[in-house]
């Protein structure tokens, strides 16, 4: 069964599923159950890592895999909610595997590493397109709109370039991502 390509993002030319479409073909592979197990709280002691071990089962099998969540490898708003994002990558890693879903969960990433990485590449852009701004891609309306309607916002199309529709697109997955 394939993945619906709504449930996928593209950022900085890459690839990336959401935990929604990992979820959504894990139920079209018939998911029986999907679990999570706390394995390590995060504490002084062990910089504030969390770690989960997610067990998905199908009638083909058991699949396994762990997820870690720390104040270096999540947002900044995402810091008080550890062990929920350690959770989520837990299951997302599980369900690429019983989904045969080779490419990273957008969970899987720090939205603040790639939003400072977007700034300091649209700072150079910026000198070179100051007088002719390239248009938004189709894959970044595209985005734009599946975020917009997720989030219940309304967006002004028009006046989008390519660099500000990277811009707000990892504003509006940090909105996202900070309120699960």
């Amino acid at each position: 069964m394939p993945l619906n390509q709504n449930f996928i993002i593209e950022l900085q030319g890459k690839s990336y599923v959401t935990y929604e479409g990992l979820l959504d073909l894990a139920h079209q592979n018939n998911l029986r159950s999907i679990s999570v197990e706390l394995i390590q709280i995060p504490k002084k002691e062990n910089n504030m890592t969390a770690i989960c071990k997610a067990t998905a089962i199908t009638d083909k099998g058991t699949y396994t895999d762990y997820g870690d969540a720390n104040p270096q490898s999540v947002n900044t708003t995402i810091v008080p909610h550890l062990i929920r994002m350690a959770s989520t990558r837990a299951k997302a890693r599980t369900l690429r595997d019983l989904t045969n879903i080779g490419i990273t969960a957008i969970e899987e990433l720090n939205l603040d590493n790639f939003n400072n990485e977007c700034h300091e590449y649209n700072q150079y852009n910026d000198d070179i397109n100051t007088f002719n701004p390239e248009p938004p891609t189709q894959r970044q309306i595209e985005t734009i709109k599946k975020l917009s309607d997720s989030l219940n916002i309304n967006i002004n199309y028009e006046t989008l370039t390519k660099k500000t529709a990277g811009q707000l697109i990892s504003k509006m997955l940090n909105e996202k991502y900070r309120k699960h």
